[in-house]
């Protein structure tokens, strides 16, 4: 879902929403992060993770395990129709609970 970081440019008809909230399960999460893939790619039992889906299942199975990745909401920086400006912030509980993060982080920066 968009929403604003400041929300007092909502009511502003030229103004677009600059953040994207979501939900990313922990598979999602550990397919995201590109360094931990390269490491567990060098591990002999997944070196053909990326030529075989059974071996690629299996290594994410173990990065979720072992490096105790979750899934949850998050939250980036990103206007509508573009790349996103920031990683995703999270993982959350809740929608709400990434909201009022994201909230808290743009009144720091104020």
């Amino acid at each position: 879902m968009r929403t604003y970081s400041d929300k007092t440019r909502e009511s502003d008809t030229y103004s677009l929403p600059d953040v994207e909230i979501f939900e990313l399960t922990a598979r999602e999460v550990a397919e995201h992060d590109e360094e931990l893939i390269y490491e567990y790619m060098k591990r002999h039992e997944f070196r053909l993770a990326s030529m075989n889906s059974a071996a690629r299942d299996r290594m994410f199975d173990a990065m979720i395990e072992e490096e105790g990745i979750t899934g949850g909401w998050f939250y980036w920086y990103c206007f509508p129709g573009c790349l996103p400006d920031s990683s995703p912030m999270g993982p959350y509980a809740s929608y709400q609970e990434a909201e009022e993060a994201m909230r808290e982080e743009n009144d720091n920066d104020a």
